[in-house]
């Protein structure tokens, strides 16, 4: 029955992750309130779980990598409520409420390793793995260019160029204005997000059918492509809420650019076992 009571968490820890977004980045109310009531229902049915599970199992710590990923979760979630409650602090909750639904999604599917019911299905989902992380790598790579494309046009605006002039800044007369780099830049940002995300979920769940199983926190390509997650949301959460633009935007960008290159190495270079044929 704890599994019941776990999944029922899962599913709110994703609507209260969906809702602490705009919460947080654009000061929605209402969606704080949401954010609130799901993230703390989440934290009941995973506490109904985690005693279930316990006393099911006759024993007050847990054993086994999916029982210490609940476990986790719950106290990451424990920790975000605490600090909700004593200051106020919701913007937490854009790292603390997805972490804790990553946490419970796998130990949420079953004591047993998860098993797709035919190889067609597994290469669908493989396939759309592959896919949201490329289209999120790509919006990052494409926000940076529109990032540096910003410095350009910001020193040849300051350069003052008269008309008629030559200068050194003439084969840039074709770049856009800055406003429009600048939403060009967060629009591809908030465009790979939600394809980064997807892309964890799916890779979540497939590494079950390998031999990493339940420990896929220990596979050097995931906690990559969570660290780049976690990159992610701090460059959405810095530009928003602290409003950063144009130079500084495009510092921040090219710090992430480096990530995730570096992302991309230890997936060439990893000899954990990576998601394919069965």
């Amino acid at each position: 029955m704890y599994l019941l009571w776990l999944r029922v968490a899962a599913i709110l820890y994703a609507a209260g992750a969906i809702a602490v977004f705009p919460a947080v980045l654009y000061s929605q109310e209402r969606w704080r309130r949401w954010c609130v009531h799901l993230g703390g229902m989440a934290f009941f049915f995973h506490f109904v779980s985690v005693v279930e599970m316990l006393v099911q199992a006759h024993r007050l710590m847990p054993v086994g990598e999916r029982e210490i990923e609940s476990l986790l979760g719950f106290a990451v979630a424990g920790l975000f409520f605490l600090v909700w409650w004593l200051y106020d602090g919701i913007s937490l909750g854009i790292f603390a409420l997805p972490a804790a639904f990553f946490l419970v999604l796998i130990p949420a599917l079953g004591p047993n390793r998860y098993r797709f019911p035919s190889q067609g299905v597994y290469d669908v989902w493989l396939v759309a793995h592959i896919i949201a992380l490329l289209l999120a790598y790509a919006a990052l790579f494409f926000s940076l260019v529109a990032s540096v494309l910003y410095l350009l046009q910001e020193r040849r605006i300051k350069a003052k160029v008269k008309p008629g002039k030559t200068s050194k800044w003439g084969p840039f007369d074709w770049l856009p204005p800055l406003d429009t780099l600048e939403r060009v830049a967060l629009a591809t940002l908030e465009f790979g997000f939600p394809c980064m995300t997807v892309g964890l979920i799916i890779g979540s769940v497939l590494v079950q059918e390998t031999s990493v199983g339940a420990s896929y926190f220990l596979n050097p390509d995931i906690l990559a492509a969570f660290a780049m997650w976690a990159l992610y949301v701090t460059l959405l959460f810095v530009r928003r809420s602290a409003g950063f633009r144009g130079r500084k935007a495009a510092y921040i960008s090219g710090a992430a650019l480096v990530v995730m290159m570096a992302v991309w190495c230890v997936n060439l270079f990893s000899q954990v076992e990576r998601f394919g044929p069965k």
